[in-house]
């Protein structure tokens, strides 16, 4: 599992690294057209409307790069684990080394590639350089603003809604999970509503190593979490039921932290299902990508019997069905009457093997 996890998390890295590498070169050939047709460069370097954009493409290149790498290490490293003021700082000494990195790759590429004799500071400072110090800092913000969209609505998903490819309801294969709070109820009593907030928070904030099972988080409801994932990643390397275990896991590993703070160690308890669902884009002034189907309804139905049966996890039959591996232990429930269901539906409880 470890390799695993490192193995996506090195994706996940490259992917917001390509993400940024992408963006920034049309962001810096655009402000240098702009500045350059029907223009005159105020400045005392003009290397001609072409070298300039050359010069953009490559320079927005390794700027994408390191603000993409910057923006992976604040994701996985400081955002959720301080206070936002803090974040703010983080951020705000970033744009200035980042800016003071890119004049600086400027300068010498002036220098060397140009043969333009001028000194650092007058470089830095040259007359119209301040637009474009701003410029670049507007277009970082507007990134790092684009990639809090994006992850609120679900990794792709905001590529999806801007593509309209689920303005019109359509239908998908895909694996859900439901996770629920044990003891919510007495854990709020004895935490308070704030306490209480910030275990939720923790617990969530740890429930991201299901990235590294390519599971999408399609919904926070009070003290349950949903997962899902399209029918085949699901069951590729069984990743519906390690991320079960894996979150479980790094739960775990954060006992004494749990203890210390909240005085209990968090436990969820989940279930699956799969089958047919409408995806589509609903709401008016707040969109968000929705999930119509039996399969839902019948996943949260299972997740009701899990203290029912005293189970960890409980899965339908036809998600078993589809499972082949000989990592879990599958134990036959029977057909169990579920809310909503005029049919009773045949449940398996899965134990991970030793």
């Amino acid at each position: 599992m470890k390799f695993h996890k490192t193995s996506q998390l090195k994706r996940r890295k490259k992917k917001i690294i390509g993400q940024y590498a992408l963006f920034w070169p049309p962001a810096l050939v655009f402000l240098t057209i702009i500045r350059s047709v029907g223009t005159i460069e105020v400045g005392s370097f003009d290397p001609g409307l072409l070298p300039s954009i050359l010069l953009a493409a490559v320079f927005g290149f390794i700027g994408g790069v390191i603000s993409g790498y910057f923006q992976f290490m604040l994701e996985e490293k400081i955002y959720g684990r301080t206070s936002i003021r803090k974040l703010a700082l983080a951020k705000a000494i970033f744009i200035v080394i980042f800016l003071v990195t890119l004049i600086v790759i400027a300068y010498i590429m002036t220098r060397v590639i140009f043969h333009h004799d001028i000194d650092f500071i007058t470089f830095a400072f040259d007359e119209g350089s301040a637009p474009v110090y701003l410029y670049i800092i507007s277009v970082d913000i507007f990134m790092t603003r684009l990639r809090q969209v994006n992850l609120m609505l679900g990794e792709g998903n905001l590529t999806k809604l801007l593509a309209g490819k689920l303005y019109t309801p359509h239908e998908e294969e895909r694996i859900f999970m439901f996770l629920d709070l044990q003891s919510s109820t007495t854990l709020a009593e004895t935490l308070g509503h704030i306490k209480y907030s910030q275990m939720i928070q923790d617990c969530f904030f740890d429930l991201g190593v299901t990235n590294a099972y390519r599971a999408e988080i399609y919904q926070y409801v009070g003290d349950e979490a949903v997962l899902t994932w399209p029918l085949q990643e699901g069951l590729n390397r069984d990743n519906c039921l390690k991320a079960y275990y894996d979150f479980m896991d790094t739960l775990e590993s954060k006992r004494e932290y749990y203890q210390n703070k909240y005085g209990s160690l968090p436990f969820f308890k989940a279930a699956l299902n799969c089958g047919t669902v409408t995806a589509t884009e609903v709401g008016r002034y707040k969109r968000e990508i929705a999930y119509h189907g039996d399969t839902l309804n019948t996943a949260a139905r299972i997740l009701a019997k899990c203290n029912e049966f005293n189970e960890e996890m409980l899965i339908s039959e036809s998600l078993r069905q589809m499972i082949n591996t000989s990592d879990f232990e599958f134990k036959p429930m029977g057909e169990v009457p579920l809310r909503g269901k005029k049919e009773a539906v045949p449940i398996f409880a899965v134990k991970r093997k030793s």
